[in-house]
């Protein structure tokens, strides 16, 4: 089993990151790339055979408008922290059909987490590395290290350096970020950073290193996730908040407010479940 994260662009003109484990989840690669084939062949090279790839891009937009049911639940989770997810429907023409289900597709993965990942499957998901960060870092709010009009590059810059402490800090034990030459480049890059730019270069592939985690953490500890949604409604899979982030949340439980049609959206995942 191997492992693959895409910090997918929506669109097929703006980069995309793209990271990969290896069979213990330990961090082999790392890189940023544009079209559909340099991205398939990142995903040959590292994952040729059973796999998860956890995209972070809309996977399953059913939606003719609005929002999905799976990001009013990463609302009602994660907004709190300020991550909350950006609405995807197909009143926007770039998920008619989404890049995301075109790209799993062709790599010739399930898309339904319902499936579970194991010896002859191939499986993408889709996750969202701000809510991710919240619930594996323990973070009271977003790190503020994407690049926003208004934001002093002062503060994105600290931002960052704090997500790669946190990276290397709580998840180094697995990823072992340090053995991969790529990353050692980023971490450099980013602490020598002295402009905006410097920081958009490396950003996707940081988040592409989550995502690609969160691949691994779902094959080895389905328990320790939510999904959010399902693949009719479409889904965003999310580590759980703890106890002392959202006490509300600790059991899986429904969200509060009267129940609806939506609620069925919510279920706990497991193998084969």
């Amino acid at each position: 089993m191997r492992f693959v994260g895409l910090d997918l662009a929506w669109g097929e003109r703006a980069r995309t990151g793209a990271a990969a484990l290896d069979g213990r989840g330990r961090l082999v690669a790392c890189a940023s790339m544009i079209p559909d084939e340099a991205i398939i062949a990142f995903c040959a090279a590292h994952a040729p055979g059973d796999a998860v790839v956890a995209i972070d891009a809309p996977l399953v937009v059913p939606n003719a408008r609005g929002q999905r049911v799976a990001e009013r639940l990463v609302a009602e989770r994660f907004g709190r922290y300020g991550a909350a997810a950006y609405p995807s429907s197909r009143a926007n023409p770039l998920f008619r059909p989404p890049r995301a289900l075109r790209l799993a597709r062709r790599l010739g993965c399930q898309v339904d987490p319902a499936a579970g990942a194991g010896p002859g499957r191939r499986l993408a998901i889709e996750v969202y590395p701000h809510a991710a960060t919240v619930a594996l870092f323990g973070l009271d709010r977003r790190l503020p290290y994407k690049g926003r009009q208004g934001r002093p590059f002062e503060v994105r810059a600290a931002a960052f350096m704090r997500l790669l402490g946190c990276v290397e800090e709580r998840l180094g034990g697995r990823l072992r970020p340090a053995g991969c030459p790529r990353w050692r480049e980023i971490t450099a890059a980013v602490a020598a950073a002295a402009r905006p730019a410097d920081l958009d270069r490396v950003e996707d592939e940081v988040d592409a290193v989550i995502c690609a985690y969160l691949a691994w953490l779902w094959h080895a500890d389905p328990g320790s996730c939510w999904v959010l949604g399902d693949a009719g409604t479409g889904y965003i899979v999310t580590p759980r908040l703890d106890g002392g982030q959202g006490a509300r949340w600790a059991d899986g439980g429904k969200p509060a407010g009267p129940p609806g049609r939506d609620d069925r959206a919510i279920r706990e995942p497991g193998p084969g479940s």
